[in-house]
C-alpha cells in the first residue's frame, strides 16, 4: 500500500487532497508526541514517578525532543521519491525511539497511531500489515507494563485503533491508484494530442508543398515558358522583320510583368492578378487573347449560362485549369484552334478546352523528374481538393479535350 506521491498526478483537486492527508498525518504525529510529553512533565497517572532518578526526566525530555527532530527533519523520507533505504532508515529510527519513549512513559504509546499509518505506507504488502500487528502488540505490552495489569482497554484500545488504520490506508491506496491510473490517462491523451498535432503539421507542410508546386507550375513556369518562346520568336524575326521582333519583345515584357505580379501573390496569397481586374470570363478572354498573339493560335472564349458568383477557390481553379490546358496546347498540340467554354450550370460549373492538335494518349502522362510533365497530375489534385473531377479525352492525331466539372451545392448555388 502506497501513501503520499512524490510526482504530480496531473489532477490538481486528487493531488491536494493527498497533500492534506500527509500533513494531517504529520501534525497528528507532533500533536500526540507534545500531549505525551506533556502528560509526562505535569501531574497526573502518567507524571514522573516520585523517587525517579533526575537524569531520567531528562532523558525523557531529551527523547522526545530528538524523536521530534528526527520526524521533521526526515518527513519528506515519507515520500516515494526518495530512495528506499533512506526511507526505511528514517522509518526504523523513528519506531525505535518510539519504543523508548513508551517503555518510559504510557503516554507516549498513543504514537502508535500514526506510526500504523507510516509503516503501511512505506512498507509493502504484507509486511506493512505485519508491522502494525507488531507495533499493536508492543503497544498493549507498554500499557500493561505501566498499568500493572491487561484490561479490555488497554487490548481493543490498540486494536481498534489498528484495524482503523488499516482501513484508511486501503481506502488511502485506492484513492491513490485511482489517480495513478488517471495520471497515465492524461499522459497517454496528451502524448495521443502531441503525435496527433504533429502529424497534422507534417500534413500541412506537405499539402503547402503540394499547393506551391501546383501554383509555381500553372503560372511561373508556364509564364516563363512562354517568354522563352516569345524571345526565340523575336530571335528569329531580327533579320527579316525587326517589327515582328519588337512586337515580341513587348510580349515577353509583359509576361514577364505578369510572372512578377503572380511571384509576389505567392507572397501574399491573394488571388490571382488575372481576377484583379475582373471576373472569371473577362480572365479568360484576356488569357485567350494572349496566347492568341504569342502563339499565333485562334483561341476563342464561349460562355454557356449566365455568369454568377462562385464559391472561393473555383474562380482560381478554372483560370489555373484554362492557363495549363492552354500551356499545353502551346507547347505540344500544335493546334491552329483552341476553344474554352465556361458553362454555368444548375447545380455545378464546368470548364472545357478544346483543341484540333495532334492528341496523345492520355495513360502515358505522368510527372518527370526534371519537373516536367506535372501539368494535369498537379491539376487533378487541385480540382480534387475542391469536390470536382476532371476529365481529358484525347487520342493521337484526334486533338484534345479537358473537361472540368466543380460542383455547386445549394447553398453555393446562384
Amino acid at each position: 500500500m502506497r501513501y503520499g506521491e512524490g510526482r504530480a498526478t496531473g489532477l490538481p483537486e486528487v493531488t491536494t487532497v493527498l497533500r492534506a492527508l500527509r500533513l494531517l498525518l504529520h501534525a497528528c504525529f507532533l500533536l500526540l508526541l507534545g500531549l505525551g510529553l506533556v502528560r509526562y512533565l505535569l501531574p497526573g497517572p502518567d507524571a514522573v514517578v516520585p523517587g525517579h532518578p533526575l537524569w531520567t526526566r531528562w532523558a525523557v525530555v531529551a527523547g522526545a525532543l530528538l524523536l521530534a527532530a528526527v520526524y521533521c527533519l526526515g518527513a519528506r523520507a515519507a515520500r516515494h521519491d526518495v530512495r528506499r533505504g533512506r526511507s526505511l532508515g528514517w522509518l526504523a529510527a523513528v519506531t525505535a525511539l518510539w519504543a523508548l519513549l513508551s517503555l518510559a512513559a504510557p503516554g507516549f504509546v498513543w504514537l502508535a497511531f500514526p506510526l500504523f499509518f507510516l509503516h503501511l505506507h512505506l512498507l509493502r504488502g504484507t509486511h506493512g500489515v505485519v508491522a502494525v500487528a507488531v507495533i499493536t502488540a508492543a503497544a498493549i505490552g507498554g500499557q500493561a507494563l505501566h498499568a500493572g495489569d491487561v484490561t479490555a482497554g488497554t487490548v481493543l484500545g490498540p486494536i481498534l485503533g489498528a484495524a482503523f488504520a488499516v482501513a484508511i490506508a486501503v481506502g488511502y491506496a485506492s484513492l491513490y491508484r485511482e489517480s495513478e491510473r488517471r495520471r497515465e490517462l492524461i499522459d497517454t491523451l496528451t502524448r495521443t494530442r502531441d503525435a496527433l498535432a504533429e502529424t497534422q503539421r507534417r500534413a500541412g507542410v506537405l499539402d503547402e508543398r503540394e499547393r506551391l508546386a501546383r501554383e509555381i507550375h500553372d503560372t511561373l513556369a508556364q509564364g516563363l515558358s512562354s517568354i522563352v518562346l516569345l524571345l526565340r520568336a523575336a530571335e528569329n524575326a531580327l533579320p527579316d522583320a525587326p517589327d515582328l521582333a519588337a512586337a515580341r519583345v513587348v510580349e515577353a515584357r509583359e509576361s514577364a510583368s505578369a510572372n512578377l505580379a503572380e511571384a509576389r501573390r505567392f507572397v501574399r496569397d491573394l488571388a490571382p492578378p488575372s481576377l484583379a481586374g475582373g471576373d472569371l470570363p473577362e480572365a479568360l478572354r484576356r488569357l485567350c487573347a494572349r496566347v492568341g498573339r504569342a502563339e499565333g493560335i485562334d483561341c476563342r472564349l464561349r460562355l454557356d449560362g449566365t455568369p454568377t458568383a462562385l464559391p472561393p477557390g473555383y474562380e482560381v481553379a478554372l483560370l489555373r485549369a484554362a492557363q495549363a490546358s492552354l500551356a499545353n496546347v502551346a507547347a505540344h498540340a500544335r493546334a491552329r484552334t483552341a476553344v474554352v467554354t465556361l458553362g454555368y450550370l444548375e447545380g455545378e460549373v464546368t470548364l472545357d478546352v478544346f483543341d484540333d492538335g495532334v492528341g496523345f494518349a492520355p495513360d502515358s502522362t505522368s510527372s518527370r523528374g526534371d519537373g516536367t510533365g506535372f501539368g494535369l497530375v498537379g491539376l487533378r489534385e487541385r480540382i480534387a481538393l475542391l469536390g470536382g473531377r476532371l476529365d481529358v479525352e484525347s487520342a493521337p492525331g484526334q486533338g484534345t479535350a479537358v473537361a472540368v466539372r466543380l460542383p455547386l451545392t445549394r447553398e453555393e448555388s446562384p
